[in-house]
């Protein structure tokens, strides 16, 4: 049998490859950088808003998903930029749906602070 790591250590594992994505993707990825300051910024604001949980929990979540999506998006680019730089509708359909994902993401965490605010100030 292989070995294979469990308990603690494959936690302690599993959690040192997360810092080096979170790293790479901070190094890497100029959308990633981007977004993680307008989602701590808008972190902060849901925080200050006067707001139920339920909504203070919906605006954070939907910016929280944006850097999600774009991690997602990073890792299928890599991994096309990986298999070769000639050009393959495959690859830029892959490519291209990463990046529809990011902009749905976007305009649903958009359309939940317009739609919260909205409600909530107006």
């Amino acid at each position: 049998m292989a070995n294979q790591t469990s308990g603690l250590a494959r936690i302690y594992k599993a959690t040192g490859y997360s810092i080096k994505g979170f790293c790479a993707a901070w190094r890497h990825e100029a959308a990633f950088r981007q977004e993680v300051v307008v989602a701590v910024i808008a972190i902060i604001l849901a925080c200050y808003l006067e707001t139920d949980a339920i909504s203070r929990i919906l605006l954070i979540g939907s910016v929280w998903l944006v850097v999600l999506v774009e991690i997602i998006n990073s890792a299928i680019e890599a991994v096309v930029d990986r298999i070769g730089p000639e050009q393959h509708p495959l690859s830029g359909r892959a490519k291209d749906l990463g990046s529809a994902a990011v902009t749905l993401a976007i305009v649903l965490s958009v359309f939940i602070w317009v739609t919260l605010l909205w409600t909530h100030l107006g």
